[in-house]
């Protein structure tokens, strides 16, 4: 049983399932061209707050140890198998709106476009591939397309399925690897940091920019007030901010509703040696109190497709 924090902030309520350290396994499945990366992950992520109306965010994932090409062919359930089970959540313990389907997203700024495949001068922004979602407008629907047509693509998003029934078996491809990726040890993988927050105009008792105080009371400090946010299917529109150490920076719009959140990206910034990225989704569901998410990217030229999906339990 999950309890609220006495001190979270009303804005928060929305999203207080997500807080806490949590830590699971996922799988990682990407093509490129003919080929396919596939490799079991460990993975943990912290949600927490300091008393400010967002939520701090931070993500690391390791390289479990790679299984012989003959055991890794074989069958292989890690974790969840699709998309829909954090579609559709089975539990919605702890959440604070009704479990439901996600809507559309608050609009934002207009972005310049770079072609997938084209490095970005740090100042340039990219905006989303044909078929991610880029327009602000239509982020959150498109991550609920991109969640229906991955439905069986996301081997590590199925522990879910239903109540007491057994993960379907998936069978996984032989891994292609580079020989630095082959090892019997956890190898560190990548990290993010970013923050979560309920998408809504800047007011002036709101601090910033910069380190400028707000100048009046601080706004949506009741439920009531944050009552007033819900969109019209009922959830709350959302920003999320992504930092990777490679030179990428995200920006997502999306919805939470109940104990399910869709994400798009709005917005995509690179430096001049980041790698190709251009667009993402993100689908999150809380299923019998583990949280299953599963990521698909556009990025080495690839038009949006499955990079990464897991199940994780709250261990903090």
């Amino acid at each position: 049983m999950f309890d609220l924090p006495v001190d979270l902030p009303s804005e928060l309520v929305p999203l207080s399932w997500l807080i806490g350290v949590w830590e699971g396994s996922g799988i990682l499945e990407y093509k490129i061209g003919e080929e396919s990366v596939s490799r079991t992950f460990g993975h943990r992520i912290s949600f927490s707050h300091d008393g400010l109306p967002h939520l701090n965010y931070s993500s690391y994932t390791w390289l479990e140890p790679e299984k012989p090409a003959a055991a890794a062919a074989e069958t292989d359930a890690v974790a969840p198998s699709s998309k829909t089970d954090a579609v559709e959540p089975a539990s919605a313990a702890g959440s604070a709106a009704p479990d439901s389907a996600a809507g559309s997203a608050a609009p934002a700024s207009a972005t310049d476009s770079t072609a997938p495949g084209t490095a970005a001068p740090a100042s340039a922004t990219d905006s989303a591939a044909p078929g991610s979602a880029a327009p602000a407008s239509g982020a959150s629907a498109s991550a609920a397309d991109s969640a229906a047509s991955a439905s069986q693509t996301h081997p590590a998003a199925s522990a879910g399925t239903l109540p007491g029934e057994n993960p379907p078996a998936v069978k996984r491809p032989d891994p292609i690897l580079p020989p630095e990726m082959m090892s019997d040890e956890r190898t560190p993988l990548v990290t993010e940091t970013g923050y979560w927050r309920l998408s809504r105009h800047q007011g002036d008792g709101d601090a910033g920019p910069g380190m400028l105080p707000g100048t009046g009371e601080r706004p949506f400090t009741s439920a009531a007030a944050v009552e007033t946010l819900r969109n019209r299917d009922g959830g709350f529109d959302i920003e999320v901010t992504l930092v990777h150490p490679g030179g990428v920076a995200e920006l997502y719009l999306g919805q939470v509703k109940g104990p399910r959140i869709d994400l798009a990206t709005d917005a995509v910034l690179r430096t001049s040696g980041a790698k190709p990225y251009a667009a993402a989704t993100r689908l999150y569901g809380l299923v019998d109190n583990h949280l299953l998410w599963a990521w698909d990217i556009a990025a080495l030229g690839q038009d949006l497709r499955t990079h990464a999906s897991g199940r994780l339990a709250r261990v903090e």
